[in-house]
């Protein structure tokens, strides 16, 4: 049975933390599905730029969570600042949290978890600006290029691509191997 992994994403993500796991976890065999409060396309940041767009494949209302294996949240600064104002994505977040499914969170990407209330007792990394708000939201923080804490899994920036892409990738083919 194919592995389907959804990304979560809206205008003024991280352009490489979107399009380079997504790229690698394709190249594993995993199919992707972006899902976003907009319609058609996003726009990208490429670091102090708008960068590619991308095409939304399903709006955020109509996703069920039992049709996905694992979720994607791509960074950027306002990328989850936004995503975190929208009940139905911190819902979503959640409910992969609570039913064990794999949950990777790269840069400010983890602004979502702490949205939904699933850090107490969790150690997680991040980008440096909101360390703070996940250690508030009752996290252990760490400087790391990836941890993986249970089904979490969190990265700190574009540099760590490779190290959160592989620990995605792993967690999705072992969770795929345990049902």
């Amino acid at each position: 049975m194919t592995k389907k992994v959804l990304i979560i994403a809206t205008n003024g993500f991280e352009q490489s933390e979107l399009l380079k796991p997504r790229e690698a976890l394709e190249s594993a065999g995993i199919e992707t599905t972006v899902a976003s409060p907009e319609t058609g396309q996003i726009k990208g940041w490429n670091h102090k730029e708008w960068g590619e767009s991308v095409d939304v494949d399903i709006d955020i209302e109509d996703v069920l969570a039992s049709q996905f294996d694992a979720i994607v949240l791509p960074g950027g600064q306002m990328n989850p600042d936004n995503l975190r104002m929208n009940r139905t994505v911190v819902d979503l977040v959640r409910t992969f949290v609570d039913g064990g499914k794999p949950v990777a969170a790269i840069c400010h990407g983890p602004w979502l978890l702490a949205e939904a209330d699933c850090l107490a007792g969790r150690t997680v990394t991040s980008w440096p600006s909101i360390r703070t708000d996940l250690s508030n939201a009752g996290a252990t923080v760490v400087d790391k290029e990836v941890v993986v804490d249970g089904n979490l899994i969190t990265s700190r920036k574009p540099d760590d691509i490779p190290a959160f892409s592989s620990a995605v990738i792993e967690a999705v083919n072992a969770m795929a191997e345990a049902t």
